[in-house]
């Protein structure tokens, strides 16, 4: 398990349930997890507030994803909490899913999903980088792992155009699905771009969750999708660099 992680988007949904069980983790918790959201003292991060109270390893960060302003100060404030040890795992979970047809999409509509879930995890990971080269550079294992240095991404099933047919009709979300799409080429290229760093590089698709973005009609708890992912994402190989995997470890085509 990483000894440092940074969650972004964790103060609702799955990042708050990320938060909740690595804090929760008996064997090896993190020794800082850094959460970050848009407005640490809004009545939105009320139950984050409550669980950094009584964790002293849990350290709230104001970021806003889409303003580069913001991820420097994140990223500087991270660094001082972190003591020189660097970052181990960074999880761009923040993102948005409006609704959005071909007919009702618009520029403004797909460029505002495109900068939060696209340029977002960007900015985000550059602003980053260098923690995460520490982390990699200061650990003894040769083998990529979210233990040594990893990203992230939150993708989506929807994302994958093999597979548009089968969830067209239910869920046309365009703006999003096109979002998650290029973040996936994103994670691929950072997966080339950082592997000589020795930094692991995934898309993650969480399932389809009970959240805000979910519905209530959704197939899995929040609980249950994160279960699986903490479990994913503690056996991150070399096998998955530059790859989309799901909640359960499985292969995604594009």
């Amino acid at each position: 398990m990483p000894e440092s992680v940074l969650v972004t988007g964790a103060n609702r949904g799955l990042g708050l349930e990320l938060v909740k069980q690595l804090l929760r983790k008996e064997e090896k918790p993190p020794k800082v997890l850094l959460a970050t959201c848009r407005d640490p003292q809004g009545p939105w991060a009320q139950e984050l507030r409550a669980l950094a109270s009584t964790h002293p390893n849990l350290v709230i960060l104001q970021l806003e994803v889409t303003d580069p302003a913001s991820v420097q100060s994140a990223a500087k404030e991270a660094e001082s909490h972190l003591g020189g040890q660097g970052l181990n795992l960074l999880v761009n979970n923040a993102g948005v899913m409006p609704a959005c047809t071909l007919e009702s999409a618009t520029t403004k509509g797909m460029l505002d999903v495109y900068n939060v879930n696209l340029v977002g995890p960007m900015l985000v990971t550059k602003a980053f980088l260098p923690l995460l080269k520490r982390a990699a550079q200061a650990s003894p294992d040769t083998a990529l792992s979210c233990a040594k240095a990893a990203i992230v991404n939150m993708s989506t099933f929807l994302s994958s155009i093999e597979k548009v047919p089968v969830m067209y009709h239910s869920t046309p979300a365009i703006s999003y699905r096109c979002s998650k799409a290029v973040l996936n080429m994103l994670t691929k290229l950072q997966s080339m771009g950082y592997k000589e760093d020795g930094i692991l590089c995934t898309a993650l698709h969480p399932g389809w969750v009970k959240t805000d973005m979910g519905t209530e009609e959704a197939d899995l708890t929040v609980e249950e999708s994160v279960a699986g992912i903490l479990g994913v994402i503690c056996g991150l190989s070399e096998k998955h660099h530059g790859a989309l995997v799901t909640w359960e470890g499985k292969a995604l085509p594009w």
